[in-house]
């Protein structure tokens, strides 16, 4: 186990299968236990129950963020600046469809971050960031 507490995230999905293929074909998550109506996934060790909710269909709010539209609701990791770089190229070769394109935003600025966005099929926005200096994070 880590020695930083690790999160537990349930959310709704409209189709079981769907999200299966997506968080453990598409991320790589493997899947935990399941049951006819729940499944749990591990997001680098993080644990994201999906439960079926057949007519979920996520908000489609956003934010602008430094010329991005940003998907609200959203959830995600805070990747080491390689594996970031290694799992957009994966992602890519995949034939992942981004909601924001992966990219650096904040250029020259404290909180400079790679960042990208997906959106599961039940419409959950997911965001995956790196900063290529980790004691930026909260950095103002």
């Amino acid at each position: 186990m880590s020695t930083i507490p690790l999160f537990h995230y349930a959310f709704p999905v409209h189709d079981l299968a769907a999200a299966r293929e997506f968080y453990g074909g598409l991320l790589g998550c493997a899947e935990g236990r399941s049951a006819e109506r729940w499944v749990d996934f591990s997001l680098h060790g993080h644990q994201l129950s999906a439960h079926l909710v057949e007519q979920a269909r996520a908000r489609n709010a956003s934010n602008p963020v430094d010329g991005d539209d940003v998907p609200i609701p959203h959830f995600g990791l805070i990747l080491e600046w390689g594996a970031w770089h290694e799992f957009a190229l994966r992602l890519r070769s995949r034939g992942a469809r981004f909601a924001i394109e992966p990219h650096v935003r904040f250029r020259g600025l404290a909180g400079e971050q790679a960042t990208m966005f997906l959106v599961d099929p039940s419409g959950n926005a997911l965001e995956f960031k790196a900063f290529e200096h980790a004691g930026r994070i909260f950095a103002t």
